[in-house]
């Protein structure tokens, strides 16, 4: 087949040698790859009209994702294959059009790879994601290794096409010999410069695999609530709660300790502290929380108690535990309660409220009540025309 299209190109070529042989081969090629490139748009139009299903839907998309990049290969192996039939040029300038071709072919063909892998990675989570589970800890976990590993895996199918692209030219093949031979000196050096790089790629890679975080996972990070929004493959981007980001690297999930309170689930138990007078009524006061935490929707029903947990020479504090199913319910959970059994306590039993006290002693046998100079205090004052202020004659 190649060789009738190169038969029929030399027959096109034959009705131009009033042409220099340069000009017609540069037309020939510049024909060949228009046409291929058009060529090329027909059969992804084609395959775009594939009836429906959501496998079809699949194809339809990558397909249509993949039109400009399989237009482009398509024309150059079309001029590949008519570099035969350009006669007009020197066999050094076809060979080096030749690997100039394949060098473009090669790096679209990477490209093209990966945007099949990331189009088919967003199908299986956006699949993952429309599951009705609102704490699906399996569901979090795919969507942390795929994330992480795609960009990897991207990053590795990058450099292995850059790679493979430059080594179809002998010059960089006989520089990729040398640095080779000088392995030990640059790996050193490439170690040295690169190792926070290559610190968070391999963390990125345990991050994965060990899970300590996944996405939507909620942390503590400087004393703030964050919300893992984007594990990249060096750094993580945290989600606060007033919409601030802190950007960590990767690699600061494995060095350092830190809180991740949805690691197995979401589920959590709130606490709430209440100081009440030692003449509170405890008995009273656990009725109505029962009454409160029974009216609350964001109890998940599982946990709730309320003990006396310590006491002061003032006050009595009260430890009040309830769950719920995750931690922005339990904060909203733990001021409902507050304020209700704050409200209550007001209105039903006042008593309980703190108080401060002090006590006024009898005098003992022999002591006046009051201190005389407590009764009768002594006040210095100045002996009479002594003052001279300023409505006084001769001041």
């Amino acid at each position: 087949m190649t060789q009738h299209f190169v038969s029929t190109l030399f027959a096109v070529r034959s009705y131009f040698t009033w042409l220099p042989a340069p000009v017609v081969s540069v037309l020939m090629l510049a024909v060949v790859g228009i046409l291929a490139f058009y060529c090329g748009n027909l059969v992804t139009s084609l395959t775009l009209r594939i009836p429906g299903s959501r496998s079809a839907a699949l194809i339809r998309k990558i397909v249509a994702a993949l039109r400009r990049p399989t237009r482009i290969m398509i024309a150059l192996l079309a001029m590949v294959a008519a570099l035969p039939a350009a006669t007009g040029f020197s066999y050094e300038t076809e060979q080096n059009l030749k690997l100039f071709f394949l060098f473009l072919l090669v790096l679209t063909f990477g490209f093209s790879a990966i945007i099949v892998f990331r189009i088919m990675t967003e199908a299986y989570l956006n699949r993952l994601s429309s599951r009705e589970q609102t704490d699906d800890i399996m569901i979090r976990t795919h969507q942390t290794q795929i994330r992480v590993l795609r960009r990897l895996t991207e990053i590795m199918v990058g450099i292995v096409t850059v790679a493979s692209a430059l080594m179809l030219f002998p010059s960089v093949k006989q520089y990729g010999v040398s640095l080779f031979a000088s392995a030990g000196a640059a790996s050193l050096i490439v170690g040295l410069s690169a190792r926070g790089l290559l610190t968070n790629l391999i963390a990125g890679v345990q991050i994965a695999v060990t899970q300590p975080i996944r996405m939507e996972d909620l942390v503590i990070i400087n004393g703030d609530w964050c919300w893992v929004e984007e594990i990249n493959a060096t750094y993580v981007v945290l989600r606060v709660w007033d919409w601030r980001r802190h950007i960590v690297p990767i690699s600061y999930f494995l060095e350092n300790q830190f809180e991740n309170w949805t690691h197995n689930s979401a589920a959590i138990i709130g606490v709430v502290f209440l100081w009440l007078d030692y003449e509170a009524p405890m008995d009273k006061v656990r009725e109505m929380l029962n009454e409160i935490i029974r009216t609350c929707p964001l109890w998940d029903g599982k946990v709730f108690d309320a003990q006396v947990a310590d006491c002061n020479a003032q006050v009595m504090s009260i430890r009040i535990i309830a769950s719920a199913r995750n931690a922005l319910q339990s904060w909203d959970l733990r001021c409902d309660i507050r304020e209700k059994i704050i409200a209550r306590i007001r209105q039903e039993c006042p008593e309980a409220l703190p108080r401060a006290r002090f006590a006024m002693m009898p005098p003992r046998p022999g002591e006046e009540a009051w201190p005389s100079e407590l009764l009768s205090p002594k006040i210095d004052r100045p002996p009479p025309g002594s003052y001279m202020g300023p409505g006084t004659p001769g001041a």
